[in-house]
């Protein structure tokens, strides 16, 4: 009686969970269901009363379990099987699918000993739906499997990051010490010691860029950087850009081609200095990865269907370089990757130069695709929409050139269209041509019908004939009244007195703006005595010279001698403070108007820099209070700046100090 009372208290207690419970003796192999839930196929189908353990559950087998799980579950569920495995322990697990009505599910079958083993080797079977659970602990395991994954890939690229930043940056360091040491053992030879200096300049620059490319990703990744949107000409932006990259494109012997199309909003609301990142980035990429002979170019155009009072622009840079594989393109933007490591390439980088680019252009809520193939090239296609200057747009018109004709030529049709559409603004009747010999032959029929062109628009590198060459003929045809201007991406000085000899009468630098075409013409047909008219800034000018004596606080020696030797370059004198204290009672103590200004580190002991402008703007001697001061710190990030400013310093500059930064600084500050 006590057998059969726990016997019918496990038959309950599998009941609860299990759809159906049945007995079977392992030695005679007889059974019969005990219990099932309403509406199963199996009890109804295959185990009924007086049922044989093997027939039974071989009908179940074929007629339910998936075909994948058939044999596994024979063996599993086998009376030999059971009577094993039920001999070392109690109960005994097989999981396994059905099949019902074509939809797979888990099952589970739970074997259980039944009364006194010993004497009678009898079992209770329950069968129990288990897909929901199954399937949960599925998807956790993929989940799982998905971070572990990931965090392999994660930790592989950091090591591979790690090994390729120790090289990449011991190699700058290494050209840094070598030739540091060649100068100091050719110091009698002059041109050779200046040599070495710029290769040192360029490798130290390079390493700046490398330990700014891991800074910046590290600032983005905590969610410090922020945007600081103020308003910026895109002709300054863009020039500033061809200017920066001028030298590395001459060096490696690349055609450079950069050009607008139909751009009528020239002043945006945009973060200059990340904008900049971002173009500088893509250029410097497609530079780099662009052998000589290559060519680089940047399209900047400007999309119809922006919200009112916003612009869509479209900024493409492609080149004819080594390109990429797909499988490459699909992780550019992820931190640390690198398609080839530097040792094979010989092209140093972190590999976070592309990441920090798409984090920038997500900030920006602008959008970044790019399309490459390999020993073909690549193209980066970057869409931003940024807000405009608010009131009325400037007449465009030249009542002077008022429906008078002109030419544009140039071997580019983007160009051609879109110059010819800026000259049409101006009420001008535009026409182009793809070739240098056509305008000439063109500028000839239009004199014999007097009907002459006004005014010529001429690219100066074309398959043909160069530009200058074709103002020189269309100078003999058109005399001297008609003015010609070239359209170039490249540095003019070399050819300017051919130029001027040959009849120009101004230079433009693509990118060319509305605003700049209208600038040079307007400059042009009232009569300037200039012969050459540069109309996009060619140069820097040269540094202003001062006079007046700075404080210096800086607690750093070398630095204190590399800046006392840039400021009395520029013409100052300096007095150097070894901490903020100090510099406060240097101050206190000096008459107004004996320094001019203050340069003040930002960490130093006794009293740090932002402690002493504070002091400094506290003081009871207002002509002294208002003295500009400027952090010139390594602490380099924008926070830093916000914090100089919010202890009442005037302006921020970064260390290692940046010579035309400073001086620009100077200029803007002093005069």
């Amino acid at each position: 009686m006590e057998s059969e009372r726990r016997q019918m208290e496990l038959v309950y207690a599998l009941s609860v969970d299990y759809n159906l419970v049945c007995f079977f003796d392992l030695d005679s192999g007889k059974g019969s269901p005990l219990s099932s839930a309403d509406s199963q196929k199996e009890v109804d189908t295959v185990f009924s009363e007086e049922m044989s353990f093997r027939e039974s559950m071989e009908s179940y087998i074929q007629n339910f379990v998936h075909p994948d799980d058939q044999e596994m579950l024979r063996n599993a569920c086998s009376q030999e099987k059971l009577k094993e495995e039920l001999s070392k322990k109690k109960t005994y697990y097989v999981n396994y699918r059905i099949v019902i009505d074509g939809e797979v599910k888990f099952y589970q079958i739970k074997a259980v000993r039944a009364g006194t083993w010993e004497g009678r080797q009898g079992i209770v079977l329950g069968f129990r739906n288990v897909d929901d659970e199954t399937r949960s602990e599925m998807e956790k395991k993929v989940l799982l499997e998905e971070a572990l994954s990931q965090a392999n890939r994660a930790s592989k690229a950091k090591s591979v990051f790690l090994s390729n930043m120790s090289h990449d940056i011991r190699t700058p360091m290494n050209a840094i010490v070598g030739f540091t040491n060649l100068a100091m053992n050719n110091i009698s030879n002059q041109d050779q010691v200046e040599e070495y200096l710029k290769k040192i300049m360029t490798s130290g620059n390079h390493l700046v860029s490398l330990i700014n490319d891991v800074l910046d990703m590290s600032r983005i990744e905590s969610g410090k950087m922020r945007l600081d949107e103020t308003l910026c000409s895109l002709p300054d932006i863009l020039h500033g850009l061809r200017s920066i990259i001028q030298a590395d494109i001459r060096a490696k012997q690349l055609e450079l081609f950069i050009d607008t199309v139909d751009i009528l909003d020239e002043d945006i609301y945009c973060d200059k200095l990340r904008l900049n990142q971002v173009l500088l980035n893509l250029l410097s990429n497609s530079i780099k990865y662009t052998g000589a002979g290559g060519r680089v170019s940047m399209r900047i155009t400007e999309k119809p269907g922006a919200p009112e009072g916003y612009a869509s622009y479209v900024f493409s840079i492609k080149d004819t370089g080594i390109g990429m594989s797909q499988e490459f393109v699909a992780h550019i933007f992820e931190p640390f990757e690198r398609e080839r490591n530097s040792t094979i390439s010989g092209i140093q980088g972190t590999g976070l130069g592309m990441a920090i680019t798409k984090n920038i252009v997500d900030m920006m809520s602008g959008s970044i695709q790019v399309f490459s193939e390999q020993g073909v090239g690549t193209e980066f296609v970057v869409s931003f929409t940024f807000r405009l200057r608010s009131g009325p747009k400037e007449i465009q018109t030249i009542p002077t050139l008022k429906n008078c004709r002109a030419l544009v030529v140039d071997d580019d049709f983007n160009t051609c269209d879109s110059v010819s559409y800026m000259l049409q603004q101006f009420g001008m009747r535009a026409e182009w041509t793809l070739s240098g010999r056509e305008a000439v032959l063109r500028t000839r029929q239009a004199v014999m019908r007097n009907d002459s062109y006004s005014v010529y628009v001429i690219d100066w590198l074309m398959p043909d004939m160069n530009g200058v060459e074709v103002a020189r003929r269309i100078r003999k045809e058109m005399g001297e009244d008609v003015p010609i201007i070239v359209l170039t991406a490249y540095d003019w000085s070399d050819i300017e007195e051919e130029a001027k000899e040959a009849g120009v009468n101004a230079f433009c630098s693509k990118p060319l703006f509305l605003s700049e075409l209208r600038n040079c013409l307007s400059s042009l047909v009232e009569g300037d005595e200039e012969p050459v008219e540069v109309c996009a800034c060619q140069e820097e000018k040269p540094p202003r010279l001062h006079s007046g004596r700075i404080l210096l606080a800086e607690d750093n020696e070398l630095n204190q001698e590399i800046a006392v030797a840039l400021l009395e370059e520029a013409g100052f004198t300096t007095d150097v403070a070894d901490n903020g204290s100090i510099a406060v009672d240097m101050l206190k103590g000096a008459e107004p108007g004996y320094y001019c200004l203050v340069l003040m580190d930002v960490q130093m002991p006794v009293m740090d820099g932002y402690t002493a402008a504070r002091e400094i703007r506290a003081l009871e001697n207002q002509e002294l209070a208002k003295i500009p001061i400027f952090a010139i710190t390594a602490n380099a990030f924008e926070e830093d700046r916000q914090a100089a400013l919010s202890c009442g310093m005037n302006g921020h500059i970064a260390k290692p100090i940046n010579i035309e930064a400073l001086s620009k600084m100077l200029n803007e500050e002093l005069g």
